[in-house]
């Protein structure tokens, strides 16, 4: 048995793993590269390995880290089954088919404005070619065994972090190799917490937060200050916010902030048709979230729904303070955009920052201070004050991933660390050699390890 690392090695986007067995070969995510162009022309690169020679494709859950690629590899050749949750299996058929409008969009947008050397642009897949992938899902429930090719067998268990997200355990030949995907946090007010596993001769971890530590501070607080300092100014509140997960966070708390008067009844908008659907999907899943069904009926009305571009457009010409949450929450495409060139040179408004900010995003850039980012080809003077909360965060930081480490009967034989910026992995490993004195290791991109 060997594994290959074909994304979020030195990186937290791209997710992919190559794990053959004798003669089966299972890939375990396969996600898009995002972030530094450096990463984001390895989208575009054939892939390191034969697709015809791939059995089965494995889903930790469906954020486009971990699934955006899938189109592209069905549109390469892969036409055997692509095993997840039931409730991933939806979130994809949202997600999958929005990215490739996006990128036919900004492939439309880049050749009638001349912003790329690339003639014509192409998108990397279509609306049509993602919505062909979706034929080859296969549902399955979470802590069900299932043989996905002779002698291999493969569980999901939950990892909270979003709707349908999951820990896979594979076992084959006497072996089991437990991937964590992305890790939920155990005392998120939205998802459940993860369960706790308890044994893995090899395991596969992710470390986005594995140098930092959430604040202690109540969310609550936190968006009340900065929407009611925004308000003061007769500002707008542009929340860039993932579709799935953090849009339908940020809707309970601003629920919960309204229905205590802790915030004016200023409107609020959700302006993306990808989260208004995810949105829904609360109200189908509801075991897999803390919400009974008026706090959810509560979340799901808080805000207005923008669904054409006609009517986002039109959230230009509304006057006075509004809050709108938009997609993508790293600003790497989709309708926030927009918004970020419109509001972003006020300085009366507010760009609140709810969730983590890849290098080489303009989210990165905006934390890191910079006062002008590039949209469409052209620069955009930021004057608008940018927060950024913590808190808000759907991954585990390194003090929950030690705590679920804790149940572990046994030592694996070794932990890779991946899906983390190199100084997150780093600590990750040190505090985990500190308390357990386990053997970690940090994998490069297209390296391989016998798992013996």
């Amino acid at each position: 048995m060997k594994i290959k690392f074909l994304g979020a090695a030195g990186t937290v986007t791209g997710s992919k793993y190559l794990i053959t067995i004798k003669n089966k070969n299972i890939l375990v995510d396969c996600g898009l590269f995002q972030g530094l162009k450096l990463l984001r022309i390895l989208n575009w690169e054939e892939l390191p390995f034969d697709i015809t020679m791939i059995d089965a494709v494995l889903i930790t859950h469906a954020h486009i880290d971990h699934t955006g690629y899938l189109p592209k590899l069905v549109k390469a050749g892969y036409k055997g089954p692509i095993y997840a949750t039931h409730a991933t299996v939806d979130l994809c058929s949202i997600l999958l088919p929005d990215s490739g409008t996006i990128q036919e969009e900004d492939a439309k947008r880049a050749n009638k404005e001349h912003y790329t050397k690339h003639h014509p642009a192409l998108p990397l897949y279509t609306k049509d070619e993602a919505e062909a992938a979706l034929a080859q899902f296969k549902a399955i429930e979470f802590n069900q065994k299932i043989n996905i090719a002779p002698d291999i067998d493969a569980t999901w268990h939950r990892a909270g972090h979003i709707l349908g997200a999951a820990f896979i355990k594979l076992q084959a030949e006497g072996k089991e190799v437990v991937f964590s995907g992305d890790m939920g946090r155990f005392n998120d007010p939205v998802m459940h917490a993860p369960v706790n596993m308890k044994s893995a001769d090899y395991l596969i971890l992710e470390s986005t937060y594995g140098d930092r530590l959430h604040s202690n501070e109540n969310p609550h607080n936190l968006i009340a200050k900065a929407i009611n300092e925004t308000v003061k100014n007769n500002g707008t509140i542009l929340i860039p916010a993932f579709a799935v997960g953090r849009a339908q966070s940020i809707l309970y708390y601003l629920s919960k902030l309204k229905e205590q008067d802790m915030i004016p009844d200023i409107p609020v908008f959700l302006d993306s048709p990808m989260s208004i659907k995810a949105t829904k999907l609360l109200e189908k899943y509801v075991n897999e979230h803390r919400l009974n069904e008026e706090q959810c009926e509560q979340a799901c009305n808080v805000a207005a729904y923008i669904r054409t571009t006609k009517e986002s457009k039109e959230l230009f010409n509304v006057q006075g303070s509004k809050i709108i949450i938009s997609a993508s929450g790293m600003m790497t495409g989709g309708r926030v955009l927009h918004h970020l060139s419109h509001f972003g040179p006020d300085p009366n408004n507010m760009i609140l920052i709810v969730g983590y900010q890849a290098a080489g995003t303009r989210g990165r850039d905006l934390l890191e201070g910079k006062n002008a980012i590039k949209i469409h080809g052209r620069a955009v003077k930021i004057n608008a004050k940018v927060e950024y909360i913590s808190s808000f965060s759907a991954h585990a930081d390194y003090k929950d991933i030690l705590e679920w480490l804790e149940h572990f009967k046994d030592p694996p034989k070794k932990v890779f660390i991946t899906h983390g910026e190199p100084a997150s992995s780093e600590n990750l490993k040190k505090e985990i050699e500190k308390k357990f004195g386990w053997n970690c290791y940090i994998p490069k991109y297209l390296e391989e390890d016998y798992l013996d």
